[in-house]
């Protein structure tokens, strides 16, 4: 797969699949060494995916970034492949991005899938994922899980040890990561934690389906509403699950796909 020169940045892209064209924006820290998100919606679309600023194959320029530089960067790889228009489906931090390319260059998306995401500001903030880091691990393991999940409380991880270990041992693993890397992925929170689009979020005018996981605590409920109470026209799905509905409940691809295919 190529890289693409934007906007002063080599971005790693990948496109798989045939069908309409769908840009698939991932989440915070998204390698795509390590997958794809959009991979479940190739047989339906022609998938276009990328390694955002600072993460992944793509440079890790000076900081700081912000929202805006992510949504041009964004716009700015159409250009490469040549999309005018393209669906977008944008998935946590991607879902914050998509927002900002929405506003920033409504006419590059035919339809928006926002998932698992929160606009910031009165429409309340995601969870602080760039404060998390700083806390002893054993306090950074109970509140992340119960960030990504809110059933995963002190009697479920009481129950369920082995799934704690796991968890924690990820952690670990992405700590040890060489310094590069962690400071592309601290750029990205920083960036993220300044998020705000509430104000704005009635200039997106793309048909918008808003995705969440009933239990999520990263991009809770609440802040859902919030974006179906702004966006013009939009519409807010729930599936079983927390921040990883998407994987978590079989119904979730199937919908978005619907959705995108037909507007329905």
């Amino acid at each position: 797969m190529p890289f693409a020169d934007v906007n002063a940045l080599r971005l790693w892209f990948e496109r798989r699949g045939a069908g309409p064209r769908l840009l698939v924006i991932p989440g915070s820290g998204a390698d795509l060494r390590n997958g794809s998100s959009g991979a479940p919606l190739e047989p339906h679309f022609d998938v276009l995916t990328y390694d955002q600023r600072g993460l992944g194959r793509t440079t890790k320029p000076a900081g700081p970034y912000t929202m805006a530089e992510y949504a041009d960067d964004a716009a700015a790889l159409l250009d490469v492949v040549g999309w005018e228009r393209c669906h977008v489906l944008g998935i946590s931090f991607g879902g914050m991005v998509a927002q900002e390319l929405a506003i920033r260059h409504p006419a590059r998306i035919d339809r928006l899938v926002l998932a698992c995401s929160s606009s910031g500001g009165a429409g309340g903030a995601s969870a602080p994922l760039h404060e998390f880091a700083a806390l002893p691990i054993d306090q950074r393991v109970n509140v992340q899980l119960e960030v990504l999940d809110r059933r995963h409380d002190h009697v479920w991880r009481a129950v369920h040890p082995e799934e704690v270990a796991a968890f924690r041992a990820r952690l670990e693993r992405a700590a040890e990561r060489d310094e590069e890397t962690l400071r592309g992925s601290r750029l990205q929170l920083e960036a993220r934690a300044g998020h705000n689009t509430h104000d704005r979020l009635a200039q997106i005018s793309a048909p918008t389906l808003i995705a969440a996981g009933e239990f999520d605590g990263q991009g809770p409920p609440e802040n859902q509403r919030a974006l179906l109470m702004r966006i013009p026209g939009a519409r807010l799905e729930y599936f079983h699950g927390g921040h990883g509905f998407i994987r978590e409940d079989a119904a979730a691809y199937p919908r978005i796909a619907r959705f995108l295919l037909t507007g329905e």
